[in-house]
């Protein structure tokens, strides 16, 4: 009997058990429709489907839940698409639910506040990059929900508001908003905090000066100004593992910054401020956890302290660039060598060579040394001798003689960048062997005064990407195994003496350029009908050489192509209407040719069409022609990472016009969103016919250029509408009108 009823109250108790368990899912689930249909405007990926009332699938099995005993705890929509206005108190009021991803969507938000039903059990919350652009209420989920200990709403555009939360909160991370008041930001017991890329201004203060567990501050990236306070760092450096102030406006003497408490610090980044003076602070040598050092752009003097940094016995990565540095690399800084990975001291004044110490630097994997004044041998005596060196950069300095063939004894090496110095002698020709394969993807020799041919064993080289070999006395013609390298996209050898023609077959052959910078040579023949399979061109220079035959019409078929410049050859023909199929072209130059025919209206077919920035971060110097009509076109454009600006002003095309300005910079569009052409020359031709009334639609057009032809009619009216026009030459051709 009592067995029986023993079994009969377990059978109640399963069936009990059964049916809370089913109402629970009813809940959760009952929540779960009334989040889609408050929050969730648009699914265009279709992730939410099985989310129906009706579904059959079990629960736990709806695409983006993660059960644990049957209980929804993990909730994670992130990248999938969804598009509407944040509804969170549907979601807070789920029993179980710990973790709440939602990030890489496009939620604005309408109620980031918890449900007045049931206590909030989040954990974990990250609404990133979506598009939250209100300010956090004052009662919001930060404080309204007590388990809450890591938080990221980065990459949205929050103004500011409440940032008051419970003491579970561990890490919070709102970069990359738009809040300006650091005032608004406590600590409680936080050990993580980024608040980079913001709009913080002032000085720094708040209860942030008093934060007392933080292991990780992140600041960078703000307009904060002022001295940074010491009691700052006394308070909260004694756990702080990493601190970066990069990319404010700090200024102060940096000797002046204590850092006694520092022994727990691993990476202190103060790049990009005003700080000055010429000693560093010596408690820094406290800092022996320390790896990582980041002073660039700054406005530090004087030498580089070795025997302070040199007994950082953690130090991996040291970067002093872009500073006043002066005097010689110091030889005890090479006592860092034993852990020492990255070493950055470009841009600043120093002297003479690498010291000897740092053939120890057997973890280097990159040295830039680049925009100095070095000279001497020490390519040969040290840097060949560096066993991990991957990353070489040294250009802009003093250095003369061959370049040393042991530079790339390190199969490693990735990158050798040794442009704007006084190398003579021959391009190598063991870079690469072709009995052991080489990592070389980069090879930057311009602007030196190397001579002999461009030898066909670069062709070895299977992994090169960039060749740069612009601006020396290099003669005969580009070997066919460079022009078949499988991975070759940057061919830039402009400014030598280089003949013979471009091979039929590129891009088909090897791999597919997107550079092709040949201009001021003597390459003759006609262009490749193949060049119209090199889909990812983004820039082409061909001027000033001796190019003859037709522009090939496959050249419409580079729709990424942004840069076309074939000017002063003697190529015949039509210009093709197919350029007009080319909807990123900001740059066509066709001056000084044979080119007879109508301008096609095709060419302002990719009027707001172009896809902006796919050229913008390319250094450049355009050299632009102000002598008036005794000048043959509106000027050239060259690409000029590695060239002095000294030594452009010796090229023949600056000398070519009684009258010429350079002018530097990197490319940055001039419109934001959709634009047009800002470049059209196709002047001393011989085209006929009249100008295409569309042309007057290419309204960001600056220089427009139809000068020294035949061309007749009216000036279109429609030539009002160049509003951005800065040169318009449309002299010497027979037109009428006004």
């Amino acid at each position: 009997m009592m067995g029986l009823f023993c079994f009969l109250v377990l059978l109640l108790f399963h069936s009990l058990n059964f049916t809370s368990a089913a109402s629970n899912e009813d809940v959760v689930k009952k929540l779960l429709l009334q989040f889609k249909q408050s929050s969730v405007q648009s699914d265009p990926h279709g992730f939410l489907s099985d989310w129906k009332s009706d579904s059959s699938t079990a629960l736990c099995s709806w695409k983006g839940l993660t059960c644990s005993e049957g209980h929804v705890i993990t909730l994670d929509l992130s990248y999938s698409g969804l598009i509407g206005s944040l509804h969170l108190p549907t979601l807070t009021a789920l029993p179980s639910l710990q973790n709440l991803y939602l990030q890489g969507n496009s939620f604005s938000a309408s109620d980031l506040s918890v449900s007045n039903i049931t206590t909030c059990s989040l954990v974990t919350v990250d609404l990133s990059s979506n598009n939250i652009t209100s300010p956090l209420p004052v009662r919001s989920f930060l404080d309204g929900c007590e388990h809450l200990a890591l938080v990221n709403l980065s990459g949205n555009s929050i103004p500011g508001g409440s940032f008051s939360f419970g003491a579970s909160l561990l890490q919070l991370d709102i970069s990359r908003n738009l809040i300006s008041d650091s005032s608004l930001l406590t600590c409680q017991n936080l050990n993580l905090l980024n608040v980079s890329g913001n709009k913080l201004t002032g000085k720094l203060s708040g209860s942030i000066l008093s934060c007392k567990n933080l292991t990780t501050l992140d600041l960078s990236y703000n307009a904060l100004s002022g001295e940074i306070p010491n009691t700052f760092l006394e308070s909260g450096s004694a756990s702080l593992k990493y601190l970066d102030l990069s990319s404010n406006n700090f200024t102060g003497k940096f000797a002046s910054l204590d850092f006694v408490q520092c022994s727990s610090l691993t990476l202190l980044k103060l790049s990009h401020n005003n700080l000055y003076g010429d000693e560093f602070p010596s408690s820094l040598a406290h800092c022996q956890a320390l790896e990582t050092l980041n002073l660039t752009s700054n406005m530090l003097q004087d030498k580089i302290p070795g025997a302070l940094l040199g007994n950082l016995k953690k130090l991996r990565q040291l970067f002093l660039g872009r500073n006043q540095f002066s005097g010689e690399i110091p030889a005890e800084l090479g006592k860092a060598c034993g852990t020492l990975e990255e070493l950055d001291i470009s841009d600043n004044i120093l002297t003479g060579e690498l010291p000897s110490s740092f053939v120890s630097c057997s973890s280097l994997v990159s040295l830039n040394l680049g925009r100095n004044q070095l000279s001497g041998n020490f390519l040969s005596t040290v840097v060949s001798k560096l066993p991990s060196l991957t990353y070489l950069y040294v250009p802009f300095n003093n250095i003369t003689g061959p370049v040393p063939p042991s530079i790339t004894n390190g199969t490693r090496l990735q990158v050798l960048d040794l442009s704007a110095n006084l190398f003579t002698g021959n391009v190598p020709s063991v870079f690469c062997f072709s009995n052991a394969p080489s990592a070389l993807e980069k090879i930057l020799l311009a602007n030196n005064f190397l001579s002999g041919t461009v030898p066909s064993e670069l062709g070895n080289c299977k992994s090169l990407k960039a060749i740069d070999l612009s601006f020396n006395s290099l003669s005969g013609a580009i070997p066919l195994e460079v022009w078949t390298l499988p991975n070759l996209s940057d061919l830039v050898m402009w400014a030598n003496n280089l003949t013979g023609e471009i091979p039929e077959g590129i891009c088909i052959n090897g791999g597919n350029l997107e550079t092709l910078i040949l201009n001021n040579n003597l390459i003759t023949g006609a262009i490749p009908q193949s060049i119209g399979r090199c889909t990812n061109m983004i820039w082409v220079s061909l001027s000033s050489n001796r190019l003859t035959g037709a522009i090939p019409s496959g050249i419409g078929n580079l729709l990424k192509l942004a840069i076309l410049q074939l000017g002063n050859n003697s190529l015949s023909g039509q210009i093709p209407a197919e350029l007009g199929k080319c909807q990123s072209l900001i740059w066509l130059d066709l001056n000084s040719n044979d080119l007879y025919g109508s301008i096609p209206s095709e060419l302002a077919n990719q009027a707001g069409l172009v896809n902006p920035g796919i050229v913008s971060g390319k250094q450049f110097a355009f050299v632009r022609n102000e002598g008036g009509t005794a000048c043959r076109g509106a000027g050239g454009l060259v690409e000029f990472v590695g060239v002095r600006p000294q030594r452009l002003e010796s090229l023949p095309m600056i000398h070519s016009c009684p009258s010429t300005r350079i002018y530097t910079g990197m490319t940055v569009y001039t419109f934001t969103s959709n634009g047009s052409m800002i470049f059209l020359d196709i002047s001393y031709n011989s085209l006929s016919g009249t100008i295409p009334e569309n042309l007057g639609t290419l309204s960001y057009l600056q220089v427009f250029n139809l000068g020294h032809n035949m061309l007749s009619g009216n000036i279109p009216e429609s030539f009002g509408g160049l509003k951005a026009v800065g040169v318009l030459d449309l002299s010497h051709n027979n037109l009428q009108g006004y």
